[in-house]
Parts: C-alpha cells; structure tokens; sequence
C-alpha cells in the first residue's frame, strides 16, 4: 500500500515522501496515527500542488532576503560606549544590542538570533556585522563604535 507521509517517521522517511508499507501497518498505525494518508489520485495532487506553493514560498523569500541584502550593504550604524582613562571601552555590544540599533536606527526588525558573532564587539572604530537572512543570503552591515561623550 502507498503512503503519503504527512509527518517524519523515523523507520518509514520524511514528512511528503510517498512510502510503500504493508496494509496491516498502515491501517493499524500510520493512518490513526494521521502520520500519512493513503496515496489516492486526490491526495498525490494536493502533495504535488502542496510541493509547488512551497517552492513558490521558497523563491520569494530568497528573492526578498536578497533585497534586504542589497539595502544593507548601503547602510551604517553607530553606537557608542563609555571609555576609561587609558582608552580602553568599558562593556561591549552584544547581538541583542546590534539587534536593538538596526531597528532604532534603520527601522529595518532583524532577530538577533541571525547575527553572527564571534565575540561581542568591545573596541572602538568600525566593525563589519554579518546578518544570515536566509540559508544562502549571507548580509554584511557597518557598525561604528564611538566614544561616549
């Protein structure tokens, strides 16, 4: 019997996959489980409606990531820290931070989870940030740290 899976099964495969298992077993546990449906005409359509929406989804979210991109290249942000007698900045400026400035600053909302850093930032002077957007849009963002007067 043909199944569509409509979740991840570890023995069977991956949520979409249309597997072939025994009768019994799909009766008795994939079915009233609703971990699959049976793969009548109707459903491989939808499956195959389904796969071309989320390609469609897919593409506008690179394409708009890829803008967002574009946008960012152009743009710059400041911060500032308080610096001790010998130059040295007191703190740093965390992803949250960055996170916090890009939305004052550029009106642009960015999670915080997408910035990627080594290790905060804890000098003066300009640092590039880079911003992970989508799985293969990687964005770079000027932040300027200024002394705090």
């Amino acid at each position: 019997m043909k199944i569509i899976l409509l979740q991840d099964v570890k023995s069977l495969g991956k949520k979409g996959e249309i597997v072939e298992v025994n009768q019994g077993y799909a009766r008795n546990f994939v079915l009233p489980k609703k971990l699959g449906v049976e793969a009548t005409p109707k459903n491989l359509n939808d499956l195959k409606l389904k796969n071309q929406n989320d390609e469609k989804v897919a593409a506008e979210n690179l394409a708009e990531a890829e803008k967002l991109k574009e946008e960012l290249a152009t743009k710059k942000i400041t911060s500032s820290m308080k610096v001790g007698a010998n130059g040295k900045p007191f703190g740093s400026v965390s992803s949250k931070e960055i996170a916090e400035l890009i939305k004052q600053q550029l009106g642009i909302e960015i999670d915080k989870k997408k910035i990627v850093l080594k290790d905060p930032v804890r000098e003066l002077g300009g640092h590039t940030i880079k911003i992970k957007l989508h799985p293969k849009v990687t964005a770079e963002l000027l932040l300027d740290v200024t002394e705090e007067v």
